[in-house]
């Protein structure tokens, strides 16, 4: 059996936000896998920590140290300076997870959360579509 549905996270302020609770209340089969796809390409999905809040803090200003805005060596600028740094940290983690389901629960490790990773100052609203395969 494969199910479809998408969730519409209102615009965030930059930075990593968790946002297990909102995959989860999605989850309607019993056992199988659930794919977890952002259609976007200035933010980003992971799963972490989800515990101590200084970790989203830390995922934040490392990536932000890794790849700067307006770095001089970006050519695509139109769109603003947090754009392609925002594009690049995308490729960097990714848009999207394979999570398994188990007894109609996302089998996360006990310290584990899914994470939604805005890159942008001023992103919008994102999208996201998750598609759950089993029984």
């Amino acid at each position: 059996m494969v199910k479809q549905n998408s969730i519409k996270i209102p615009s965030q302020a930059r930075g990593v936000h968790i946002i297990t609770q909102q995959i989860a209340n999605k989850i309607t089969i019993k056992n199988g896998i659930a794919n977890i796809f952002l259609k976007h390409t200035s933010a980003s999905l992971a799963i972490n920590e989800s515990f101590d809040p200084d970790v989203p803090l830390d995922v934040e200003d490392f990536l932000n140290h890794l790849i700067p805005d307006c770095w001089s060596g970006f050519r695509h600028t139109l769109e603003g300076c947090d754009d392609m740094s925002a594009h690049m940290k995308n490729i960097f983690i990714g848009s999207s997870l394979t999570i398994p389901i188990v007894d109609g629960k996302l089998n996360l490790g006990t310290w584990q959360g899914i994470y939604l990773l805005e890159h942008r100052d001023f992103g919008g609203s994102r999208e996201i579509f998750i598609t759950q395969i089993g029984e």
